[in-house]
Order: C-alpha cells, then sequence, then structure tokens
C-alpha cells in the first residue's frame, strides 16, 4: 500500500502545512463570497461515516465537498454492515476502493487509527472522544482573520479538558503560543500534557482569563457522557463564561464556542451574544478551512 497522508489529530501536520492552509482556506472563502465557481474535485467522491450526530460537520464537508465539484455520501453504522459487526479493518478495505477520501465521526480513537491503517484512500477525524482537528483549524483560521497571528497570544480553555481542549494544547505547541485550562478537579488535562511549555494549568477560571487574548469553551458535557449531567452541572457552576470572566482578557479578546452552546450554563448569552463572540463566523469558517484541507490531502498544494 502506497503511503497516505491522513488527518487524525492536529499533530499530524507542521506548521508549513497549516500556513499553506489557511492562506488556502481565505481563498476558497474569498471565492464563495464572490460567487465564483471553483471545481478542482470533479469526479472525486467522499464518503462520511457518523456514529455520533452532527450539524456543522455534517452540512460543512457535504457543502464543500459539493461546491468543489465533487460528492459526498453520508453513512451511519446502521447503514452499513458495521451495524452488524464487520470488522473496521474489512471496510476500511473496501471503502478505500470505491471512494477518493473519508471522514469518520465516531467514539473511541482507536477505531478512526485502525481504519486509516487499512486504508489507501486519506481518512479526516470529523471528530472522537479524544481531538476534534477540524474544529481547532477552523478556529485558528477564524484568530487569524480578526487579529493576525496566534504566535505568542494566549489562550484560556475553561471548562471540561475534552476533545477539542487536547487539540488546543497539540496546536499551541505548533503555532508556538500559550493554552491556560481551567478546569474543576477530576476534569483536567490529562498529566502526560502537563509539562508542554505552551501549556499552563490554572485553577481559578478568571485568573486563566485575565490578560488572555481568547477565551474558548464547549458544553460541559460532551456525547457519550449524558449519564454525568447532573454532576457535572454542579462541578461545573463556577466555570461558566460570563461578562466579567470577559472584562478580565484583553480589551480585543475574542470569544469562541464551538456549538452547539447551552446559554446560561457553559456561556452567558451577554458573551455568545455579544460583540467580541465569533462564533457564527467560527462556524462558517468550517467549510472554508475543511475544503483546503480536502483539496490538500487529495491534490498537494495548489494555486489558482
Amino acid at each position: 500500500m502506497s503511503k497516505v497522508q491522513h488527518y487524525l489529530q492536529f499533530s499530524d501536520f507542521g506548521l508549513a502545512d497549516y500556513d499553506y492552509l489557511m492562506a488556502r482556506a481565505r481563498v476558497l472563502k474569498t471565492k464563495r463570497a464572490a460567487g465564483t465557481l471553483h471545481q478542482t474535485l470533479q469526479g472525486r467522491v467522499l464518503a462520511m461515516i457518523f456514529e455520533k450526530n452532527s450539524t456543522r460537520t455534517r452540512v460543512s464537508f457535504q457543502a464543500g465537498m459539493e461546491q468543489l465539484g465533487g460528492s459526498a455520501m453520508f453513512l451511519t453504522s446502521s447503514d452499513t454492515q458495521l451495524g452488524r459487526g464487520e470488522l473496521i479493518e474489512d471496510v476500511a478495505e473496501v471503502m478505500c476502493r470505491m471512494v477518493d477520501i473519508v471522514v469518520i465521526r465516531t467514539f473511541e480513537h482507536s477505531i478512526i487509527e485502525r481504519f486509516a491503517a487499512h486504508s489507501r484512500a486519506p481518512v479526516i477525524n470529523g471528530l472522537t472522544d479524544d481531538f476534534h482537528p477540524c474544529q481547532v483549524l477552523a478556529d485558528i483560521f477564524t484568530y487569524i482573520e480578526h487579529r493576525a497571528s496566534i504566535k505568542g497570544k494566549t489562550v484560556a480553555w475553561i471548562g471540561d479538558s475534552n476533545n477539542v481542549c487536547k487539540t488546543w494544547l497539540q496546536a499551541a505547541a505548533i503555532f508556538d503560543f500559550k493554552l491556560r485550562v481551567s478546569s474543576p478537579p477530576g476534569y483536567e488535562i490529562t498529566a502526560s500534557t502537563e509539562n508542554s511549555k505552551h501549556y499552563e494549568r490554572v485553577i481559578d477560571p478568571h485568573d486563566a482569563a485575565r490578560g488572555s487574548d481568547l477565551i474558548a469553551t464547549d458544553v460541559w458535557t460532551s456525547m457519550g457522557f449524558e449519564d454525568e449531567t447532573e454532576e457535572r452541572t454542579k462541578k461545573f457552576a463556577d466555570f461558566q463564561v460570563d461578562r466579567d470572566m470577559m472584562r478580565l482578557a484583553k480589551r480585543d479578546a475574542l470569544f469562541m464556542h464551538c456549538l452547539p452552546a447551552h446559554r446560561g450554563e457553559e456561556v452567558a448569552a451577554e458573551v455568545i451574544d455579544g460583540p467580541q463572540s465569533v462564533v457564527w463566523v467560527e462556524a462558517e469558517n468550517r467549510l472554508h478551512t475543511q475544503k483546503a484541507l480536502v483539496e490538500y490531502l487529495l491534490l498537494g498544494k495548489i494555486k489558482d
């Protein structure tokens, strides 16, 4: 099997790759805004295998692929023999002979690793319990759009140290910024990552927010952890991003949330709907950055 580039976690790419993707996403976004037809992937097929529900990931990949001239098919485990126990390795061996690229949204990260190990088509992580690289790709593009380089900046992550948070930590090492994480006891990033020079654990979320350039958060209860909702609601009560917390950040600090959001829980309505929030642009940018990503994995660097 020839070597194929997958995108399973943020650290799969280096800074040069990301510099290209940021520039390419800007080009694609400009073309989209101008109504310019841009179809570099005619005849290419994207398969989406989703074991978790999705709005932004599904719509952005499907719309993006069709805008690039290709097509996309959406599959759940019940739509395939995966739902009847077929080995993920066998599914990969067959599917990669029929489609050009695959997006998988699932639970354990090992599932996507097993699939990728047996796929001759590029595989993209659409979300696993451990990482969500496409989200942070869009987040950093959004920051650069609004504030230029993120190098040397301080990002405050408030709340659960979930898959998005872990991906932000990988991004910090590549883009050279500081990630402050404030989570309730028992919900911190695992000890193996605590020695990173780009990571700082902060007990008080207000201290994490103080002087930051960007504050980001996510729901307190991620998919797959619904049985912990009541317990998490109590333990995260002091970790809501509200107006007072935003005032501790720099005056031009941005607020991000990967959505869906629960106003009155992890974020106050006055923040997510306020002037520092860029969540809607952030969501739109999933489209543009993922179009750049799919192009890059299939065609390499292109200019047009």
